[in-house]
């Protein structure tokens, strides 16, 4: 038999505060990034691909970011989603990612996506690689 516990408050007391809102953890896609993604998924024609997002040991900093498409995600993959794009990053790579925003410029100099990191401590001078 299931026992539900119930609390009563009496009119004098009031109820706890609720707790304050946490910060966004995993990866959270930019509408810029969405459009941009939608727009080359389209393309290739493969609308139920994702774009892989991976952390990989490189470059004068230490640690480098790798995109790459991929058909569906892989058994232990942590699927990020947002009108109909997804994105997927490895468990190993996801600690490395936590907070990220992934957003899309494009300028006069460069276009391109831009992963905006909250736990990068330092970067080398070209922006291809940094550390944690």
């Amino acid at each position: 038999m299931n026992e539900q516990a119930t609390t009563q408050t009496s009119p004098t007391q009031t109820a706890p505060a609720a707790p304050a809102a946490k910060p966004a953890r995993g990866i959270t896609l930019h509408d810029s990034a969405v459009e941009q993604l939608k727009r080359l998924l389209a393309e290739r024609q493969t609308p139920e691909a994702g774009l892989r997002i991976a952390v990989r040991g490189g470059g004068c900093s230490g640690l480098a970011y790798v995109m790459e498409w991929a058909e569906k995600p892989r058994e232990k993959d942590k699927i990020f989603e947002r009108d109909g794009v997804r994105v997927f990053v490895d468990p190993k790579s996801y600690l490395y990612l936590l907070g990220t925003e992934i957003v899309y410029e494009s300028t006069l100099m460069a276009s391109g996506f831009k992963l905006n990191n909250p736990n990068v401590k330092g970067s080398c001078g070209c922006g291809e690689s940094f550390s944690v």
